[in-house]
């Protein structure tokens, strides 16, 4: 069972919805003892770094969740904002986040004197995925790749975590795996194909 965490930050309905189309057995919670008994979980997110780990922190939910993921290995796969949460901290603002894995969240660099791209970076676009990692991209079409919106990336310390990158304004890390911990710079859950088999493959770790 996938616990998705309900601390008021993320698209939760849109990745209940795809989920439910999977037949992946999940439940959208806030409850401690709930989360306690999940085999996995999602940690989604929208909006700015600062706003939505103060959430996280204000809900009650960190030191939960630190045991069941740092200490039990459940899997956890934070999407968007979401992973950024996983670093130690971000431009964005000046609050610390969970540090789940090495890395601090950077604001993608556009020269001013270039044409496009332009920020935020939003739309469809193809992804490298980088083995040992690449297993959890498993049937997923690269070149059609995902779904993005965002205007800051993940900026990994140990580059063995670098699980998938994208192009754009350069090459960034878009996806990060440390263990039984996933971070997901895209939307799966408006990612269509691609977005449910990425779930799957989630489920079947």
């Amino acid at each position: 069972m996938i616990g998705i965490i309900d601390y008021g930050s993320g698209n939760l309905s849109a990745i209940s919805t795809l989920l439910e189309k999977q037949k992946i057995d999940h439940v959208i919670t806030s409850d401690i003892e709930t989360l306690k008994v999940m085999d996995k979980y999602i940690l989604p997110g929208v909006g700015a770094f600062d706003p939505s780990m103060k959430t996280l922190r204000e809900s009650g939910l960190v030191d939960v969740l630190n045991v069941e993921v740092l200490e039990k290995k459940k899997p956890v796969l934070g999407i968007c904002v979401g992973m950024h949460l996983l670093a130690d901290g971000s431009e964005e603002g000046t609050v610390s986040g969970l540090g789940w894995i090495p890395g601090f969240v950077k604001k993608i660099q556009i020269d001013p004197t270039m044409p496009p791209p332009h920020l935020p970076h939003m739309g469809w676009n193809s992804i490298s995925t980088i083995s040992p990692h690449s297993e959890f991209f498993k049937d997923v079409d690269e070149k059609k790749g995902f779904y993005f919106l965002h205007s800051y990336y993940f900026s990994a310390e140990d580059s063995d975590t670098v699980a998938a990158t994208v192009e754009f304004s350069g090459k960034l890390t878009c996806g990060v795996v440390k263990e039984n911990i996933y971070g997901m710079q895209f939307h799966p859950e408006k990612s269509h194909q691609n977005g449910m088999m990425l779930f799957r493959n989630f489920e079947a770790l």
